[in-house]
């Protein structure tokens, strides 16, 4: 008896979501193709968080092995005001908290995840090529074509392939820039005990927040650890150097509590990534089309951009891949996928506007934000949220 022909899947974007989706696809038995148009795989170098839903994405994954000597636990910073004064106090963990890690770190190691059994294709600028009632999903640069049962368009906020599942929705602006640094050990200042911990803090549309990634070693140097801080500001991107960019940022935050002032004058133009904060409007009334036996989804970014007041957008592209994962585990092209992909659908519809909500209300900051109780309400919601996914069963 034959063997059933290997069940193909190409995936659009080496970002995050792209990465964890291409391995864990493979070593469920797919063949997987991964598509990226850079000329080759990289990141931004900034930290990212991980909210216990991302972490327990990577495990079901297979991709939390080593997790533990690249992250940096973040325990609750509170809120203050730019004096220092406790808008909102830190708590006591009552449950997991979010950790913080190199994006460097995490993208090579979901590099490292694909094995030999993803084949890459760098430099390559894909589109759409086939939807509707073809026999299978397509996508083509212009000068190759790649034919797949399923297509996982994991592009970004810009993506080339979601009009073909939701084609009413494009990227828009959400009104503010964030800045972002880690500044390594070699070259951050030495911080007494009091300032050396996390802080948030927030006033009017500006907000800032720092914490150490890993720790210090006794050399002085920790790889790709440091300080890490990131700024938002209400507006568009700034379009100076980044030399201007960070003197603005230094006029923006001056006065504000230690350390911050200290941490802008140890950070150099070449540590700011500047990354301006945006989102999907309308939201994707689906996030998976099926195309003849086939099926293309939506994931990551590419689905549902939202403004980064909670630092999200990292663990929502690997919960997508976790739940893709899951729910195509064992379908085969037709029905059985189309029915997969709905599954998928329902899941992740149903969590990105969850945390669309939480992130807009986090957002909508007055001339008084954070000076009162329901601020801190809106917080401490939004974190629950954020940690409170679980992978399906």
């Amino acid at each position: 008896m034959a063997a059933a022909p290997a069940r193909t899947a190409i995936v659009v974007g080496a970002g995050i979501g792209g990465l964890a989706a291409a391995g864990a696809l493979a070593r469920t038995g797919w063949r997987v193709t991964l598509l990226e148009r850079a000329d080759r795989l990289r990141t931004a170098p900034i930290a990212l968080l991980l909210w216990p839903g991302g972490v327990r994405a990577l495990q079901v994954l297979g991709l939390s092995a080593g997790l533990a000597a690249i992250a940096t636990e973040v325990p609750d910073a509170g809120l203050r005001r730019p004096d220092g004064q406790w808008l909102v106090q830190p708590r006591a963990a009552s449950s997991p908290t979010p950790l913080l890690v190199h994006a460097e770190d995490l993208h090579d190691a979901l590099v490292a995840g694909l094995g030999d059994r993803v084949d890459m294709r760098t430099g390559v600028s894909a589109r759409l090529a086939r939807t509707g009632d073809s026999t299978l999903p397509a996508v083509t640069d212009g000068h190759s074509t790649w034919e797949a049962d399923l297509v996982v368009a994991a592009d970004g906020a810009d993506s080339a392939l979601r009009a073909a599942v939701a084609p009413a929705t494009a990227a828009v602006a959400a009104g503010a820039t964030t800045w972002q640094a880690v500044i390594p050990w070699y070259r951050a200042p030495e911080l007494p005990p009091d300032l050396a911990g996390p802080v948030v803090t927030q006033a009017g549309g500006y907000r800032f927040r720092t914490a150490a990634l890993g720790e210090r070693s006794s050399s002085g140097t920790s790889g790709r650890g440091g300080i890490y801080w990131a700024a938002t500001g209400p507006g568009a991107p700034r379009p100076e150097p980044a030399a201007t960019q960070l003197e603005l940022l230094r006029r923006w935050f001056t006065g504000w509590h230690p350390p911050i002032e200290t941490l802008l004058a140890a950070t150099e133009p070449d540590d700011v990534v500047q990354r301006e904060l945006r989102e999907l409007r309308p939201p994707p009334e689906r996030l998976a089309a099926p195309v003849g036996d086939g099926v293309t989804v939506l994931l990551g970014d590419a689905g549902h951009a939202v403004a980064e007041h909670l630092g999200q957008g990292a663990c929502l592209a690997v919960e997508d891949a976790a739940t893709l994962v899951s729910a195509v585990h064992s379908a085969t092209p037709g029905r059985s996928l189309h029915a997969a992909a709905a599954t998928y659908q329902r899941a992740r519809r149903a969590r990105a506007d969850e945390v669309r909500r939480h992130a807009r209300r986090l957002g909508a900051t007055g001339p008084l934000a954070g000076l009162n109780r329901v601020q801190a309400r809106r917080r401490e919601r939004a974190a629950a949220t954020a940690a409170a996914w679980h992978p399906p069963a």
